[in-house]
């Protein structure tokens, strides 16, 4: 961690990384951050480099996936080299792949897309609520390498329907990966329960980071006046109504969720829901299931 270079062009600047929850609105997120003058996003909207670290709950290889990214944009029938001059993604996909070898590639990338005009420097991956204490701590250090200020965000959706937009999201990536008949597997699987585990995250966030450097919002009123304004204020951004309220990479399928499955993703969840209640009390949106 020591040898860790620093990048005089992010001194001064929010570091703001959303830890997830997964499918609760981090796509819009990156979207409206993108949007916000001051605010800087990676071009790739989740860039796994600290749950590459901490792959212990990992839904798969994240390396092999940057790899796989990166010759993609290599096999493209189109001139390599004007591509790389034209397309962020291309561009930010070298990145990324450096990161495989080389730590200091990771602050490189922002130093890349930072200017003198960025305020705050944002890394959305949800897949780092389950990377625990000791990654948490890992971000810390390297955060320590820069003179920039990291912020936490996280975001919580009522439990049940996250865990189920999650398995549907999982069918539309594989159909093998069915909700309807995988869902009671699921409750058995490591790496998705980890997921739905916010105590857990939380527990582990606040380990590690002071409350000034944690923010929680829910993904239910994220997209309000109220939650903006926070998020701003907590990135040292400028507040900015948003172009669109349109999801952004929403799941496509949307099987119902079966009454057998609620009451056993209900039950399942519940010590979740106890969490929450106690640690949020009359701040729980009103859609969550009590």
């Amino acid at each position: 961690m020591s040898s860790l270079l620093r990048y005089p062009v992010l001194d001064g600047k929010t570091f703001l990384v959303c830890v997830g929850a997964a499918k609760c609105a981090t796509s819009w997120l990156h979207g409206y951050l993108h949007s916000l003058q001051g605010a800087t996003v990676s071009p790739l909207k989740e860039l796994h480099f600290f749950n590459a670290k901490y792959p212990q709950n990992a839904l798969g290889d994240m390396e092999g996936l940057a790899l796989a990214r990166l010759k993609f944009h290599l096999n493209q029938p189109d001139d390599p080299a004007r591509a790389l001059r034209e397309r962020p993604n291309f561009r930010a996909s070298i990145d990324r792949a450096q990161m495989v070898y080389d730590d200091n590639a990771y602050f490189g990338h922002f130093a890349r897309l930072c200017g003198p005009e960025t305020r705050a420097f944002c890394d959305i991956t949800p897949a780092y609520a389950a990377i625990g204490a000791e990654g948490f701590a890992c971000l810390r250090d390297f955060a320590a390498s820069q003179n920039a200020a990291p912020k936490l965000l996280f975001i919580l959706r009522d439990p049940v329907a996250r865990f189920w937009s999650q398995l549907r999201q999982l069918e539309q990536m594989n159909p093998e990966n069915a909700a309807l008949r995988k869902w009671p597997e699921a409750l058995e699987a490591g790496p998705l329960m980890a997921r739905a585990d916010y105590r857990a995250t939380i527990e582990a966030l606040e380990a590690v980071f002071p409350a000034s450097d944690l923010l929680y919002l829910f993904y239910e009123d994220l997209l309000s006046e109220d939650s903006l304004r926070r998020l701003c204020t907590f990135a040292g951004l400028d507040y900015c109504p948003p172009a669109s309220r349109t999801p952004q990479n929403e799941t496509q399928i949307r099987t119902r969720l079966p009454d057998a499955a609620r009451t056993a993703l209900r039950a399942r969840l519940d010590a979740q829901y106890a969490f929450c209640r106690a640690r949020f009390g009359a701040a729980l949106p009103d859609a969550w299931e009590r």
